[in-house]
C-alpha cells in the first residue's frame, strides 16, 4: 500500500510563492511518474507538471516558466516551487504517483492566490 501526503498549501497574494511537498510511504519501490495536479471549484482536476524517474519533466502551458517540479527518489518526494502566483492558481492541489499499473493520489492541499 502507499500513501501520499502533501503539505506546503496556504494563502499567498498574487505574485508571491509557494512550495508544496509530497511524501510517498509504504510501498515506494520504482516508480515510474510523480507529479501534481489541481482542481479548482467546478473545473475538472487538471495536469500541472510531473516529473519521470529519470529527471523529465513536462508542464501545463499555463505554469511553464513560473513553476518548477523536482524529485528525490531516494527520500521519494517530490516538490513543486510555484512563483509568481496568479488568482487562477488557486485550487487544490494533488500529488500523484504512478507505479504500473496503479495510480495513487495525496488527499490534496489548498492553495489560495489572492489578487
Amino acid at each position: 500500500q502507499v500513501q501520499l501526503v502533501e503539505s506546503g498549501g496556504g494563502l499567498v497574494q498574487a505574485g508571491g510563492s509557494l512550495r508544496l511537498s509530497c511524501a510517498a510511504s509504504g510501498s515506494t519501490t520504482g516508480f515510474n511518474t510523480m507529479g501534481w495536479y489541481r482542481q479548482a471549484p467546478g473545473k475538472q482536476r487538471e495536469l500541472v507538471a510531473r516529473i519521470t524517474s529519470y529527471g523529465n519533466t513536462n508542464y501545463a502551458d499555463s505554469v511553464k516558466g513560473r513553476f518548477t517540479i523536482s524529485r528525490d527518489n531516494a527520500k521519494n518526494t517530490v516538490s513543486l516551487q510555484m512563483n509568481s502566483l496568479k488568482p487562477e492558481d488557486t485550487a487544490v492541489y494533488y500529488c500523484k504517483a504512478f507505479r504500473i499499473p496503479n495510480n495513487y493520489w495525496g488527499q490534496g492541499t489548498q492553495v489560495t492566490v489572492s489578487s
